[in-house]
């Protein structure tokens, strides 16, 4: 039976010079790491990271041969563990396993295969760059474009005109159309890229679809999560600025626009012509309206209805969404009110 190749591994030394600090006087630098793992599962070849209080009790009796911590955790770093103090242990621990696993960075095709595998079709105008791998049942349609080093998943459709950039990385069953992907980019298993947004002018005598003509553009190392929808335009483009991570089943309208280095987490919807500025977060189940604007930088909470532009920088949430204290001072005086009521 043949066995899974294990990672060769990190010297301590090089942990150290990712993070950029030094190592405890009495580690060893030659000590090699080959993964990542949480506290309670780490083992002596494991890295692992603290970066909440929470998880102190886990940071006692760690196995871990490695830990990256904060100032204040390093103190209970258990004896058979290497403390690594930095600033933003997750964000170091995220380079070092990005580093020991770089195939994890990349949607996993449905299988290994390399070039093109048969059983697919690529229209004769479509130009493939070196080192693109197709997985079975992939079609590529007229004058697509396709950078050098893209991997395409199993069975991935991709309509006239599209561009995918250089070492991109498709998930099986993932449709593309009248779409611009930059480079570095990763969308995941079943994502929808490029259909029709929902226009109709409605009437009484009914509703008459609104030909939709624009594109998708996408930026470069933006992460698109399975099964999330982004329609095109429908007469200027939807765009997603670089940088930009969403999440599994989001769903964008027609010309939204999206800024750079955005969190958008999992089952929002975002309504048609709404402009999202660079470094906005939203939390999981939110619904944003359409015709908004949201300032940079603004952090949205979960579970949250947005019918009022946000301005830059602020909180909100609640349904329908306000600043956040004002939110949190309602939520109080109605608990008051309540228990009054109750005579409790």
């Amino acid at each position: 039976m043949s066995q899974i190749s294990q990672p060769s591994g990190l010297a301590l030394a090089e942990l150290a010079e990712e993070a950029g600090v030094p190592l405890p006087a009495y580690a060893d630098p030659g000590m090699l790491v080959q993964s990542g793992a949480s506290l309670e599962t780490a083992q002596s070849w494991h890295i692992a990271y603290i970066d909440h209080a929470r998880y102190a009790n886990a940071l006692r009796t760690t196995k871990a041969g490695a830990c990256f911590v904060t100032e204040r955790f390093a103190h209970i770093v258990p004896p058979g563990t290497v403390p690594i103090t930095v600033r933003d242990p997750r964000l170091v621990f995220a380079k070092v396993l990005a580093r020991l696993h770089p195939e994890a960075l990349r949607a996993a095709p449905l299988l290994g295969s390399t070039n093109v595998t048969e059983g697919c079709f690529v229209h004769p105008s479509a130009q493939i760059g070196a080192g693109v791998v197709l997985d079975p049942g992939v079609v590529i349609g007229e004058r697509v474009f396709i950078g050098a080093g893209t991997t395409i998943g199993a069975h991935v459709v991709l309509g006239p005109d599209v561009v995918i950039g250089w070492d991109c990385s498709i998930g099986p069953s993932v449709t593309i159309a009248h779409s611009n992907i930059g480079d570095r980019s990763i969308i995941h298993a079943g994502a929808r890229i490029g259909q029709d947004g929902f226009g109709f002018a409605m009437s009484v005598s009914g509703h008459v679809k609104v030909p939709q003509l624009g594109r998708v553009t996408i930026g470069n190392d933006v992460e698109i999560g399975a099964n999330s929808t982004i329609d095109r335009g429908s007469g200027g483009n939807t765009v997603i600025g670089d940088g930009t991570k969403i999440d599994n089943l989001v769903q964008i309208a027609h010309n939204v626009r999206i800024g750079r280095h955005c969190v958008i987490t999992a089952q929002v919807g975002i309504a048609g012509s709404t402009v999202l500025e660079d470094y906005v977060a939203v939390g999981g189940h939110s619904a944003i309206a359409g015709h908004l604007h949201i300032g940079r930088g603004a952090q949205l909470a979960a579970a949250s209805r947005f019918m009022r532009d946000v301005p830059a920088g602020e909180r909100w949430g609640g349904m329908p969404a306000r600043p956040l204290r004002e939110w949190f001072r309602e939520q109080t005086t109605l608990k008051k009110l309540a228990k009054h009521r109750s005579g409790v």
